[in-house]
């Protein structure tokens, strides 16, 4: 490293943000841009620690102490080229990506971890300024044709890297808009949505398809795919969200939570809503699921004018630091607080909601009641968990977003038309090189992995397209 003692001399410093007050006014990102040579600075603290941890928590393996020096020694140009190696996507990783990386960093052991990810969303927003993110189409086309069915970011990962491997890639998305998840999925606040189509213009260029509005499994056949290109891609995501089947779920006002937030960025996007407008402003909200899509309800509904804001998490509140069992540097189970829940919001740990009550159709209060938790089972991990008695609270609520994590992915229309075999838990079952029980049909991502992190998504992209040219091109 090039600078031996940076980790010793420099103190961790973060991209300052805007207040609370004015960012809930707006949906834009509200990070402010750090000067270079603080970047530089942030850069010289990763270590010269012999075993990059940081490399084997980041799912897609970023060679990070490479570029983290070279952000040190002024070498963006390098620095973006490196990071390329690994990662297609490191302008939404670096916004949105919880930064396992930064959790496994040697130096977190006893200080702040290196700022892996805001130098990472540096280099790639520095590369854009420059002038140095151009159109790179294949020299030679194998001749070769694949469908891939999702254009979230496994199907665009699976793309990109097929793309250049000199395959002839179509891409099927069945909403208005390319991106999946990106797009529609997470907040503007987080992610701007100028960001992915910068991306998708640079991979149009360089010869990916896109088509718009086709529901493959409705609007066309999976089979027709199969008979047309030389492979198919599944990458539906996880799309099939976990329901609250209660008393009073019928009532108005109870959402699922992907609804109402993919209805504000279809807003901000001006794009028509095709549905019931589900609205916080002026509302008491309870967002049931502490996870990073109950954090974006929170901010949305801040953002949308809600009363308050209150959050329902089942589970107990985690600690401050790692315990015993959890150690570094496995991913540290202990309170977070995101940017949304410093925007404001209530939040309440160990609750499970029993009913939801309401008046003339609509929803006005919830009930619920407060959990205790025994003693960790050794085998499982798990901590039995009993209603306290006499507990039983009620609150008051006009809106109740269901974020309570998701099934796998949706059953019918495409899945049930193929008859690809499923696992255990209710994905598709892909062997090691991503095919699924169908010879020529390859799957990725959250569809067959499961609910995930966008940089797992890439990586599952990635994996599927290494699979997909083994096939087409056979050693």
């Amino acid at each position: 490293m090039g600078n031996i003692k940076g980790f010793m001399n420099i103190g961790r410093k973060d991209f300052d943000k805007e207040s609370t007050k004015t960012r809930i006014n707006h949906y834009n990102e509200f990070i402010v841009k750090m000067p270079e040579q603080d970047l530089r600075d942030q850069g010289a603290r990763c270590m010269d620690c012999g075993i990059p941890f940081c490399q084997s928590g980041c799912p897609i393996g970023n060679i990070i102490p490479d570029w983290n020096d070279l952000v040190y020694k002024d070498d963006w140009a390098k620095a973006i080229e490196r990071l390329h190696k690994t990662n297609n996507f490191p302008e939404f990783t670096g916004r949105v990506c919880p930064a396992p990386c930064e959790n496994a960093c040697v130096l977190g052991i006893n200080e702040p971890p290196v700022a892996i990810k805001n130098i990472e969303v540096s280099i790639i927003e520095k590369a854009y300024d420059e002038g140095w993110i151009k159109p790179q189409p294949p020299k030679t086309r194998t001749g070769k044709t694949v469908a891939i069915v999702g254009s979230g970011p496994a199907g665009l990962a699976c793309a990109d890297q097929l793309n250049k491997l000199g395959h002839q890639i179509t891409v099927y998305e069945k909403n208005e808009v390319l991106g999946g998840l990106l797009t529609l999925g997470i907040p503007e606040f987080k992610m701007e949505k100028w960001v992915v189509e910068r991306r998708l213009k640079r991979m149009s260029q360089e010869g990916v398809k896109f088509k718009t509005g086709v529901n493959v499994g409705r609007d066309v056949s999976c089979q027709k795919l199969i008979d047309d290109y030389n492979a198919v891609v599944l990458c539906c995501g996880a799309e099939q969200p976990r329901d609250l089947p209660i008393e009073g779920r019928e009532l108005d006002g109870v959402h699922f939570a992907m609804d109402f937030l993919t209805q504000q960025n279809r807003e901000c996007l001006g794009k028509k809503i095709n549905a019931q407008r589900i609205s916080a402003k002026g509302k008491h909200v309870v967002v049931i699921g502490g996870g990073d899509t109950g954090s974006d309800c929170i901010g949305t509904s801040n953002r949308q004018g809600a009363k308050s804001v209150t959050n329902f998490e089942l589970l107990p509140k985690p600690p401050e630091e790692r315990e015993a069992d959890n150690p570094w540097p496995n991913w540290a189970f202990i309170l977070r607080t995101s940017t949304s829940h410093e925007e404001g919001v209530e939040r309440e740990f160990a609750v499970m909601t029993k009913k939801f009550i309401g008046a003339n159709g609509k929803l006005t209060k919830l009930q619920a009641v407060r959990l205790e938790f025994g003693e960790k089972d050794p085998a499982t991990g798990r901590r039995p968990m009993k209603e306290i008695e006499g507990s039983e609270f009620e609150i008051d609520a006009d809106l109740v977003l269901l974020a309570m994590g998701f099934l796998g992915p949706v059953k019918t229309g495409l899945i049930e038309e193929l008859g690809v075999e499923l696992t255990e838990r209710g994905n598709v079952k892909a062997d090691g090189n991503k095919m699924t029980s169908i010879p020529g049909v390859f799957v990725a991502g959250d569809m067959t992995r499961g609910q995930s992190l966008v940089v797992w998504a890439i990586n599952e992209g990635r994996a599927a397209a290494e699979g997909v040219h083994k096939y087409l091109i056979p050693a």
